[in-house]
C-alpha cells in the first residue's frame, strides 16, 4: 500500500487499513466491506456512519488494545488516524520540552498528566493517549450524556481504566475554571473546539460534509435527521457563540489564571485564517512561547497551536 507520508512518522495508520486482519479482529466490520471501484481493493463507504464506527472499533482493538468502544447515536464519530496524530505531535512537544525519556520517544507515563477539554462521548483522545504513551488524563465535557458514555468506555477497558477520570463542566461559559483543581499540575491540555457560530452554520457544514462523502449526492429529505447528521454531532460538539475563534480566545483568557498549573496549553485550529488573531490574543496575554504544529490526513490540512507562560524547559512543580 502507498505510505501516507502526511501522517506523523509514528502513526500506525500510515500504511492504510488491513481489512482482512481487521475483520478477523472485529467481525461486525465484515458487513460493511465493499470493493473500491477504481482498484477493486477492500474499503468501506465512509459516508456510512455505522461502517466508520465499525472500522474505528476494529482499529482500536488491533492497534491500541481497546476492546470496547461505543457512543450514542448522533454523536461525533472521530477519524482515528487524525486523532492519534494530535497525540503524537503532543509527544513531540513534550520531547522538545525535555519531558520525555529518550528511549522510544515514550513519556514518563506515571508522571505525565493531560487535560482533555470537550472529550465527547467517545473519550477518544484520552483512550489513545493512555494506550500509546501511558499518559494519565482528566477528561472534561459540558454534556452529561457524553460524560456517561465516556465513563462507560473507560470502565470497559481495564488496561487504561486507572489512567482516565471524567469531570462534568457545570458552567457552559467556562473552560478550565471548575475543572482544574487547586494544586493540580498538567503537562498538557488539548482540545478539539466547536467550530461553528450557530446551529444553522453547523447544519450547513454537516450537509456539505455528507455530500462530499457521497460524491455530490444530496441527503434524502425523508431520512431520519439523526442519521443524516450522524457526522455532525451534538450542539456542544458543533457550535458555540462566536464559534471557534471566540472559544479559543476564552481559553486563552482562562489560561492566564492557570498558567502556573499547566506546562503547555494546546488547541486545534480548524480555520487557518484564525491563526493570526489567535497569536495576537496570545501576545496580549503575554504568553512566553507560542508554537504551531501542522498536521495532515490525506488532502485535509489541520493544525494546533500551543502556548505557555513559563520560560524554563520543564516546570518542576
Amino acid at each position: 500500500m502507498t505510505i501516507k507520508t502526511a501522517l506523523h512518522p509514528r502513526n500506525k495508520h500510515r500504511h492504510g487499513y488491513d481489512f482482512a486482519t481487521l475483520t478477523k479482529i472485529h467481525a461486525l466490520l465484515s458487513a460493511f466491506i465493499i470493493k473500491n471501484q477504481y482498484n477493486q481493493q477492500d474499503t468501506i463507504d465512509f459516508s456510512n456512519a455505522n461502517a466508520v464506527k465499525a472500522l474505528n472499533a476494529a482499529l482500536l482493538k488491533k492497534h491500541y488494545q481497546i476492546e470496547h468502544w461505543d457512543f450514542p447515536q448522533g454523536y461525533l464519530c472521530p477519524p482515528i488516524p487524525g486523532r492519534v496524530d494530535y497525540i503524537h505531535y503532543l509527544a513531540d512537544l513534550l520531547k522538545e520540552s525535555k519531558v520525555l525519556i529518550a528511549e522510544n520517544d515514550k513519556a514518563i507515563g506515571s508522571k505525565i498528566s493531560v487535560l482533555d477539554i470537550g472529550t465527547g462521548a467517545t473519550c477518544i483522545y484520552p483512550m489513545l493517549g493512555a494506550s500509546e504513551y501511558d499518559w494519565s488524563f482528566v477528561a472534561s465535557d459540558i454534556d452529561p450524556i457524553s460524560i456517561k458514555a465516556a465513563n462507560a468506555n473507560i470502565n470497559a477497558n481495564p488496561k487504561i481504566k486507572q489512567q482516565i477520570s471524567c469531570r462534568l463542566q457545570n458552567n457552559s461559559t467556562k473552560i478550565f475554571e471548575g475543572i482544574i483543581k487547586p494544586n493540580e499540575f498538567y503537562h498538557l491540555t488539548l482540545c478539539n473546539p466547536p467550530f461553528h457560530k450557530s446551529l444553522t452554520d453547523a447544519a450547513t457544514g454537516t450537509n456539505r460534509k455528507w455530500k462530499n462523502l457521497n460524491k455530490g449526492k444530496t441527503a434524502d429529505k425523508k431520512e431520519n435527521k439523526a442519521d443524516t447528521l450522524n457526522f455532525g454531532g451534538q450542539k456542544a460538539e458543533l457550535w458555540c457563540q462566536g464559534g471557534e475563534l471566540a472559544f479559543i480566545r476564552q481559553m486563552i483568557n482562562e489560561s492566564k489564571i492557570f498558567q502556573s498549573q499547566v506546562l503547555w496549553f494546546t488547541c486545534l485550529v480548524s480555520n487557518k485564517d484564525h491563526l493570526s488573531k489567535i497569536k495576537l490574543s496570545l501576545k496580549k496575554a503575554k504568553a512566553s512561547e507560542i508554537k504551531v504544529f501542522n498536521m495532515a490526513q490525506g488532502q485535509k490540512i489541520s493544525r494546533f497551536i500551543a502556548w505557555r507562560f513559563v520560560k524554563s524547559d520543564l516546570n518542576t512543580k
